[in-house]
């Protein structure tokens, strides 16, 4: 059984959230995913595991973050 991986595109509509999030995330280290060439690739069950122990507060911020920019 393969793992399904994801793009910046679909993990960004996966959890509902900018492309530039997903960036500023990767940047500071605090997104599990990988890379393919310059592409980053993210597979759904290591960030469903992310979202559940640690994800919710780092996207909360995020998002307050966008909020008052």
């Amino acid at each position: 059984m393969s793992a399904k991986v994801l793009t910046v595109n679909e993990l960004a509509e996966y959890l509902r959230v900018h492309r530039s999030t997903i960036y500023r995330l990767l940047k500071k280290g605090q997104l599990p995913g990988f890379k393919i060439g310059s592409d980053w690739r993210f597979n759904v069950e290591v960030i469903d595991d992310w979202r559940l122990h640690q994800g919710t507060g780092l996207l909360a911020a995020e998002a307050a973050e966008s909020e008052t920019n």
